[in-house]
């Protein structure tokens, strides 16, 4: 009889998986509701972090252009994904948020869906630098203002993009003289301080020359000519 029951049950259990299977598959339209920000409830096991300063960046982001990424939740109220724009949504001073409810998903589905959300939109793909420079200074960022280019730590990701550029052009043997590498070894606090400063000159034009077409060198020659000519002057 326990044999019996016990195959009933695991027969019944999935049939209710695959209901809610087939459910999920369907959804194309879901309803959204707006929801008191303390009625969600945080996913006590979420290995993604927020810190202070993206929970700001959001923030921001939610001031500059509105709450334009529904909260999912499960049937409970619990977040599934959102845990960042709920916090963001908080320091905003929102007290309501849309949420879209799957409560379709079983727990497997819902505790999966939590680590995909978060960790699919960080892997594959990358940037075009490009494309993304372009872009970048095709925006009038002046515009905006509760949020910019440092919320998204783009400066970071492009000055990465510089210093993975050639240290010279792609030149024959023999015809490389006019350039020289060279490679320095800094402390992290130090580093901090050379970055600001290459970026400072970037953005006053230094980045540039006719001479050379790395980035960083221009700007470290930048650096150096207002250097001296402020030690002569």
């Amino acid at each position: 009889n326990n044999m019996k029951r016990k195959k009933t049950a695991d027969k019944r259990r999935q049939e209710i998986i695959t209901e809610k299977r087939k459910a999920a598959r369907i959804q194309t339209r879901p309803e959204i509701e707006i929801l008191a920000v303390d009625r969600l409830v945080p996913y006590a096991k979420n290995a993604k972090k927020h810190d202070d300063r993206q929970v700001a960046a959001i923030a921001g982001s939610i001031r500059e252009f509105g709450f334009t990424n529904p909260v999912l939740i499960d049937g409970q109220d619990g977040i599934i994904a959102g845990h960042g724009r709920v916090l963001g949504a908080r320091k905003a001073g929102l007290t309501e948020v849309p949420c879209i409810r799957l409560a379709h998903l079983t727990d497997a589905q819902r505790r999966a869906y939590i680590l995909a959300d978060n960790r699919l939109a960080e892997t594959g793909g990358g940037w075009d630098a490009d494309m993304l420079a372009a872009e970048v200074e095709s925006i009038d960022w002046e515009e905006l203002e509760s949020f910019g280019l440092d919320d998204m730590d783009l400066g970071e990701m492009m000055g990465q993009f510089d210093a993975q550029e050639a240290d010279a052009p792609e030149l024959k043997d023999g015809d490389r003289a006019p350039f020289r590498q060279a490679t320095f070894t800094l402390h992290d606090e130090q580093w901090e301080e050379v970055e600001a400063a290459m970026k400072k000159a970037k953005s006053e034009g230094g980045g540039k020359s006719a001479v050379n077409e790395n980035s960083n060198g221009n700007a470290l020659a930048w650096i150096c000519r207002a250097f001296i000519g402020g030690r002569n002057g």
